[in-house]
């Protein structure tokens, strides 16, 4: 059997656009995607800090160092520039190998330049 874990989280990031017309996604800098071992078109969750909101999308690559974060398509009714959120993704793993299992997190500062 296999379990559902968190592999990868972005903490605390801050939205920088919202873009209703794209078609839908969320637009994250490379260099945090990197960070966060998540790769363009994995599936992702998004809870918004600021109104709760908790929705479902894929990674689309954002400039590396621009510090995007942007909800793209229906996803932009989710959010606002300004509002923090959680990007999560999450992996299937043996539980016998939970014990050396580590998620990659990245903790941003507010222009979502890692602070770790």
């Amino acid at each position: 059997m296999l379990i559902n874990v968190c592999k990868s989280k972005i903490h605390r990031a801050t939205i920088t656009g919202a873009d209703l017309n794209y078609v839908g996604s969320l637009t994250i800098d490379q260099d945090l995607m990197t960070a966060a071992n998540l790769v363009e078109y994995e599936k992702i969750s998004v809870v918004n800090i600021n109104n709760g909101e908790r929705f479902e999308t894929y990674v689309i690559r954002g400039e590396a160092g621009s510090g995007t974060i942007e909800l793209n398509g229906a996803a932009a009714r989710k959010g606002q520039p300004g509002d923090m959120i959680i990007i999560i993704a999450y992996g299937l793993i043996e539980p016998d190998k939970m014990e050396w299992f580590k998620p990659a997190v990245v903790h941003v500062d507010e222009n979502n330049k890692p602070t770790k």
